[in-house]
């Protein structure tokens, strides 16, 4: 998810405080003789629906009680590190994609498929393309939970005050621009687009629609210096450039997604995760992303896995069956708040909001690139948010910042 991109993944060591609530070692049996298992995730949005997939599990499993760990995401992949470190990570937590070849090899999670051979569990219940992403050196180690894609998300009140007519898929790269300047009305401090700094939903997707590449197919390069990311981080950047967008402080001081849910900004890009958060506004819908020299927008899911070292091995794999399910994929999918990864379900998340086009999301799954996925995506995402933030700034060209990107992620990638 992009949230799920920001992130930064460092080894925290001694700061021991950040393990409250997220330790297996807390896990065991209760008073009562149940069971405790520990669930990490970090998505306060997902909340009630995770508390309903727990009340219908224990209708199945009475004798064994989840304890819930809401991780922030900026800290989550900070306390997975510390707490893989000393071997407390929790029983079953979320993973996603560019860090699942770390914990995978680092040995601190639990391979999942002869589990899944000895009880019959069929993992042709989700997309292949996610069971790869979670399948290292032959062992499949996370079950999917869910994927998404990026839309367009526009504010359909600016633009009829504006006569601007509504984002389609016949938008490309000019037309977003010339409509956000459109758009943007300074006198009632409204901007046309949001340039934020992310990578999934934001720069990734333009580089691979200006028919650029993230990580060279064999793994041993970036491609941020070259021409087509180079064209397409100054696109982006240019927004706020020529005023269209809130600069970067602006938008740090508040986030693009709280000024575009109060009407101050008409359209950014956005992943279904904000669903919950921008259907109580009625004036907001969301189209496909307008396309560059082709279309393309990333891809990613979210997968459930187990701690290696965990003392329940059995109930948090019970559990993470259920989670599996097409009983839990189908209350995530009533919430909106994901696309459930279980094959046949998703059209139940598009009827969850009827009044939104939640379709863009499912029509971007035709031509999305998956996230980059190696083992230290972590650190490289690290160089791209210390490095990347000086263009954002308007302090250093990208010309000047992408050459040090290249460098820093280049020997990155070779050691």
């Amino acid at each position: 998810m992009r949230k799920g991109l920001m992130v930064l993944l460092s080894f925290v060591l001694g700061v021991f405080g950040l393990l409250a609530g997220c330790s297996a070692s807390s896990s065991g049996e209760t008073k009562d003789g149940k069971v405790e298992i520990s669930y990490g995730f970090w998505d306060k949005k997902q909340v009630p629906a995770i508390e309903e997939v727990i009340k219908q599990f224990n209708e199945e499993h009475p004798d064994i009680k989840v304890k819930t760990e809401l991780i922030p995401y900026g800290q989550y992949f900070q306390k997975l590190e510390t707490a893989a470190t000393g071997g407390a990570l929790p029983d079953v937590l979320w993973m996603n994609g560019p860090h699942i070849v770390q914990y995978a090899e680092g040995k601190v999670l639990l391979p999942l498929s002869d589990l899944a051979e000895k009880d019959d569990y069929s993992l042709d219940n989700y997309p292949e393309s996610l069971i790869d992403l979670y399948t290292v050196k032959g062992d499949v180690y996370g079950i999917p939970k869910d994927y998404d894609t990026t839309g367009l998300w526009y504010n359909k009140k600016i633009f009829d005050e504006a006569g601007v007519p509504y984002p389609d898929d016949t938008w490309d790269w000019d037309m977003l621009k010339e409509a956000a300047k459109k758009l943007t009305n300074k006198d009632n401090g409204v901007w046309g687009f949001a340039a934020v700094m992310g990578n999934q939903g934001g720069y990734y997707d333009l580089i691979w629609q200006n028919g650029g590449h993230i990580i060279s197919e064999d793994g041993k390069s970036v491609g941020f210096d070259h021409p087509e990311a180079i064209e397409a981080l100054k696109y982006n950047i240019s927004f706020i450039e020529e005023g269209f967008s809130p600069t970067q402080a602006q938008m740090n001081e508040t986030a693009a997604s709280d000024l575009f849910s109060s009407g101050k900004i008409a359209m950014m890009f956005d992943g279904p995760w904000m669903v919950p958060e921008y259907k109580k506004n009625p004036d907001l819908d969301v189209a496909v992303l307008p396309k560059g020299k082709q279309r393309a927008v990333s891809i990613h899911g979210l997968s459930n896995v187990i701690a290696a070292n965990t003392k329940h091995k059995e109930a948090a794999w019970e559990f993470v069956k259920f989670l599996g399910s097409k009983e839990a994929a189908e209350v995530f999918a009533d919430s909106g708040t994901v696309i459930p990864a279980f094959n046949g379900t998703q059209d139940a998340w598009l009827n969850s909001v009827p009044d939104l086009n939640l379709q863009a999301y499912i029509d971007g799954a035709e031509y999305s690139h998956p996230l980059p996925s190696v083992k230290n995506t972590g650190a490289i995402w690290q160089y791209e948010t210390d490095i990347l933030k000086k263009s954002w700034a308007g302090e250093e060209s990208v010309e000047k910042v992408v050459k040090e990107l290249a460098e820093k992620a280049n020997k990155e990638l070779k050691e």
